[in-house]
């Protein structure tokens, strides 16, 4: 059974050729070719799912005895679904969307193109078959977002898209070389189980081989997932259609994901590297949240609301919650995805009127009317922190009773505790007017979500990676040292109870310190509607490159 995986990537590219050729013959009809491909897609990645559920799919599918493997695991499998559903809706999106354009099977012959070369990178089996993937993901996607070559922007942009991937490419290609000379073959299976039998074995400039070929796997992930310093390209990329922009939010982006979690037998036998991803995730996650904030234009703001998601699915990656980052990517792209396809009908609705309708809810979040009686800030604090934690423990011990000795789920915690208790903080802040009623619906709302992840989350974990064993080794890959662990959660706790305690102390008690933050927060304001200057930097760097190289020209006599 496991042979009609080879169907995935086989039924788009048929269908592009089909697209291509018969386009001067039907006309714009042509187009229902990729859009039938697609939905077939689809049929045949949940027949394939419920045949891996069942136990009845396994295996591979190869074209030699070391290339051209298509593998048929739990990760490619559910990948392929989300790849399939979410390239299916994009299609029947476009068949209007698009249907003005200039170049319209060209544009679905380039959908079809883009969704097979998805479908190879997520069950490639060997090497060659994964960087040939990833790299053409890279090129399709610069010709999808300069689809409009009258538009110079979209151009732009769409090559400062080409040339960061190319950064995370050379990375790639040298992950493979490293591992190709070290074991002789282009098979993952055969790399993985070299890997698990001494993974010390081969050392390459003082190095071992799982440390170097994982730095370079981290690179490649982080330029493909928009990681900080790398994430430029990803909010500047609007020029391009609506439904490439939510093909590239709901699955292109999330490749970064992906690409660990393949690789996870080289990461389970590193070093410091989860540790790496943990803090460049972590920045990230904070920087693409805070300018999503500020931004006036919504696809820009959708933009940098990916970047931070992005940046949360490294930092899973980081804490050793493998499994989770795929949850996250999953239904991250099928919320973004749809945002992204409605973001259009919202900007032409909101041109002609603001459409908030004026009801209590309104009236109560716009307004903010006071409630008769301030409740005691003390009591307040107590329930901001200790209902959140408290519901994410027993959450948590009901699906995992082990889950509390792993550092890298106590740290998954106790993100969790904070975005609760900021829930609840600002609910307080609101001042409703039945205040108690509010607490209640937000504190139901958030113990039906927390269960709800749990146990969804434990669910991808037993599917992806059925052994108890390797799951514990991704989790201590990730572990530090007991004291500084202990310490840094410690000091980050205490830190933020204290600035909430201030916070709920100042609402009753103002001081000449706030006037004095509202002045510095001016200031900050600045430096973040400026995107912290990174883009001006770039731009001061290639201006300087470029003269740098034109004068170097002019002195040897070049030109």
């Amino acid at each position: 059974m496991e042979k009609f995986i080879v169907l995935l990537p086989l039924i788009p590219l048929v269908a592009a050729i089909v697209t291509h050729l018969g386009s001067s013959k039907l006309g714009k009809q042509v187009v229902s070719i990729s859009v039938r491909g697609g939905i077939l897609n689809f049929l045949i990645a949940v027949v394939l799912l419920v045949l891996m559920l069942s136990g009845n799919l396994s295996g591979q599918v190869s074209l030699g005895p070391d290339w051209g493997i298509l593998l048929a695991d739990p990760l490619s499998i559910l990948m392929a679904l989300v790849i399939a559903g979410i390239s299916a809706i994009v299609r029947l999106y476009s068949v209007r969307y698009m249907i003005e354009e200039p170049g319209y099977a060209r544009f679905f012959v380039l959908l079809d193109l883009m969704t097979a070369s998805l479908f190879i990178m997520v069950c490639a089996g060997d090497l060659i078959s994964l960087l040939v993937a990833w790299h053409l993901i890279g090129v399709l996607l610069y010709f999808l977002l300069g689809y409009d070559t009258r538009s110079f922007s979209a151009f732009r942009y769409a090559f400062w898209t080409l040339f960061t991937y190319r950064i995370g490419d050379l990375a790639m290609l040298l992950a493979a070389g490293f591992l190709y000379h070290a074991y002789g073959t282009w098979s993952l299976p055969v790399i993985f189980a070299g890997l698990s039998e001494n993974a010390s074995e081969h050392v390459y400039f003082g190095f071992a081989l799982p440390d170097i070929v994982g730095s370079l796997l981290a690179i490649a992930a982080l330029a493909r997932s928009a990681q900080f310093l790398l994430h430029t390209w990803l909010p500047y990329s609007m020029g391009g259609p609506t439904p490439v922009s939510a093909l590239m939010h709901a699955g292109i982006v999330n490749a970064g994901g992906f690409l660990i979690n393949r690789f996870a037998p080289v990461f389970v036998n590193t070093t410091d590297v989860l540790h790496w991803l943990f803090a460049i995730g972590l920045v990230t996650a904070v920087v693409g949240s805070i300018l999503m904030l500020t931004q006036n234009d919504i696809k820009k703001a959708l933009g940098y609301s990916t970047m931070g998601q992005m940046g949360f699915m490294i930092m899973e990656c980081g804490v050793g919650a493998f499994s989770l980052a795929i949850y996250h990517l999953i239904a991250h792209g099928m919320f973004k995805g749809t945002l992204f396809l409605r973001a259009g009908s919202i900007i032409n609705e909101a041109r002609k009127e603001d459409g908030v309708p004026k009801e209590d809810l309104y009236t109560f979040v716009i307004e903010r009317r006071p409630e008769r009686k301030r409740q005691p800030w003390l009591l307040m604090a107590a329930i901001t922190l200790i209902i959140p934690l408290v519901i994410l423990v027993l959450a948590h011990w009901a699906v995992s009773q082990d889950y509390f000795q792993k550092q890298g789920a106590l740290v998954l915690l106790f993100f969790g505790w904070v975005t609760g208790a900021q829930l609840i903080f600002a609910t307080f802040r609101m001042g409703a007017q039945n205040i108690w009623r509010l607490i209640s619906l937000i504190v139901f709302s958030f113990a039906i979500v927390v269960l709800g992840y749990s146990m969804v989350s434990h669910a991808f974990d037993l599917f992806l990676y059925p052994d108890p064993g390797f799951r514990s080794q991704i989790y201590a890959a990730a572990d530090i040292d007991v004291f500084w662990f202990d310490v840094l959660v410690g000091l980050v706790a205490v830190i933020t109870v204290i600035g909430w305690l201030a916070r709920y102390y100042s609402e009753k008690h103002q001081s000449i310190m706030a006037k004095k933050i509202g002045k510095l927060w001016i200031s900050v304001y600045a430096m973040i509607s400026r995107e912290f200057y990174l883009n001006d930097l770039y731009a001061w760097l290639a201006r300087t490159i470029l003269n740098t190289a034109n004068k170097l020209n002019i002195w040897l006599r070049w030109r």
